[in-house]
């Protein structure tokens, strides 16, 4: 990677590439990569629009990353949308709630069920919205 982090994601596009967003280095990282396995290397890509760690990303049926909450001095209810074919970022409409350490799933009707996580320092959420 050119950037070291941590508490970042991965998900792993149609193409074989990966992305891999944000996470914690010697700050909150905004910035957002690309492994391409078959040549070994990894290039960057546009950034995101809010720094976050803590966040989820989930694959779409449409093919484009949604990354959901995280941590960025605080908890986080931002979206935004990854497209592969752009290799740019689109801000979605926020969640209900501030999350992170939560979890995403893409169900069958290629909808995005977010759960749980922590609201607060101390208090983890039973909460789920879809998008």
């Amino acid at each position: 990677m050119n950037y070291g982090r941590e508490e970042h994601t991965e998900s792993v596009l149609q193409n074989g590439k990966v992305l891999v967003t944000g996470g914690y280095g010697n700050d909150y990282r905004q910035s957002a990569e690309l492994y391409d396995p078959s040549i070994e290397n990894w290039s960057i890509t546009s950034s995101m629009s809010y720094a976050r760690y803590g966040h989820t990303a989930s694959v779409l049926t449409n093919e484009k990353i949604l990354v959901t909450g995280g941590y960025h001095h605080n908890m986080t209810n931002t979206v935004e949308l990854y497209n592969p074919s752009t290799e740019d970022w689109t801000t979605f409409e926020r969640m209900n709630y501030v999350r992170y350490y939560h979890t995403a799933s893409v169900l069958l009707n290629g909808k995005v069920l977010v759960t749980g996580g922590f609201t607060s320092e101390d208090s983890n959420s039973n909460t789920a919205e879809l998008y």
